[in-house]
């Protein structure tokens, strides 16, 4: 069945765009090996990148897996069936870009999607609520983070976009606001507490605490500041990486790569390489993303997802007829 697109909510895009920047410099960390060093610049490293963009974009995929169901729900009588299908298809998608980035996640979203989403899709959404704090809580205080936040912030994306919370994000400003001085106050402490007692993710609760704490006071401070003059910079930006952020985030792998061999970060902690090497492959992709979606309705790895998922070719060029949502 086809129909038109849904409408896309910016500040979903643009949200999504900020954790892919973050992410970014975390996987070229990662990917060259560097060693960590001391200093400033790597407590900054540690209290600003370091696990604070993963739960973002952790939460913003169970946002993102609500609203497909629900544009899926519009144009057939099996989206939960699609839903499964477009995780499967994932899972491929995970293992080729493993062979590039063997600490990549989307394998592990894949795996970890198919248990937790379709079924609590179907129960009522305080259950997924309830669920997702709980598996979150347990995340923190058992396994100290990491993988193990993946389905709790998968539930809770989820019950957030059933909560309608993403639909209403213009008409809540008094609420971001205070969601953001109390994210930001509680981060400033969970990573001061960090930096004096030396705690290295893993070893604890306190790090990936502080990472969560960090990444809700990123998510609502952008919010905020795309309330103001710094809209339209920002937007031009974020939502042109985040409407293709699949496509970046493999690309940014291959980018990474060929980078690494011109230019070695694992002899000494480069972080100024880091950074111009960030900055660098973020303007390519936004020149490269705003070029390509504005004679395309979606990414090249998000069509080709697409098409997967719904099992048939999609036409995805504007202007063309047949579109198909979900």
């Amino acid at each position: 069945m086809t129909a038109a697109p849904s409408r896309r909510i910016a500040e979903v895009d643009a949200v999504r765009g900020l954790a892919l920047c973050g992410i970014l410099a975390v996987n070229i960390v990662g990917m060259s090996g560097m060693p960590p060093g001391s200093g400033v610049a790597p407590a900054l490293y540690e209290t600003a990148l370091h696990q604070r963009f993963f739960p973002i974009f952790s939460f913003l995929f169970g946002v993102g897996s609500a609203l497909f169901l629900r544009s899926a729900a519009r144009h057939t009588d099996h989206p939960g069936a699609l839903l499964l299908a477009r995780l499967g298809f994932l899972i491929f998608i995970g293992l080729a870009h493993r062979t590039l980035q063997p600490r990549e996640v989307l394998l592990s979203y894949a795996v970890v999607g198919i248990v937790v989403l379709p079924p609590f899709s179907l129960l009522p959404r305080w259950a997924a609520l309830g669920a997702g704090a709980v598996l979150t809580g347990a995340g923190l205080a058992a396994f100290h983070g990491g993988s193990a936040l993946i389905p709790g912030l998968f539930l809770l994306g989820l019950a957030a976009a059933r909560y309608g919370l993403v639909d209403d994000l213009e008409r809540r400003p008094r609420r971001t606001a205070a969601a953001f001085g109390a994210s930001a106050l509680l981060a400033l402490a969970a990573d001061g507490a960090q930096l004096l007692t030396g705690a290295r993710p893993g070893d604890s609760w306190l790090p990936a605490t502080a990472g969560l704490l960090t990444g809700a006071a990123y998510v609502t401070g952008l919010l905020l500041l795309l309330r103001t003059r710094a809209a339209p910079p920002l937007l031009a930006v974020l939502v042109p990486l985040g409407r293709a952020a699949l496509t970046n985030y493999l690309t940014a792998t291959v980018l990474i790569v060929i980078a690494l061999r011109v230019v070695p970060l694992d002899d000494a902690p480069h972080h100024d390489r880091v950074l111009m090497l960030s900055v660098a492959i973020l303007a390519v992709q936004t020149a490269s993303s705003r070029w390509w979606l504005a004679r395309f309705r979606y990414g090249p790895a998000e069509w080709a997802w697409r098409c997967l998922t719904w099992w048939k070719p999609l036409p995805n060029a504007i202007g063309s007829a047949g579109r198909t949502s979900g």
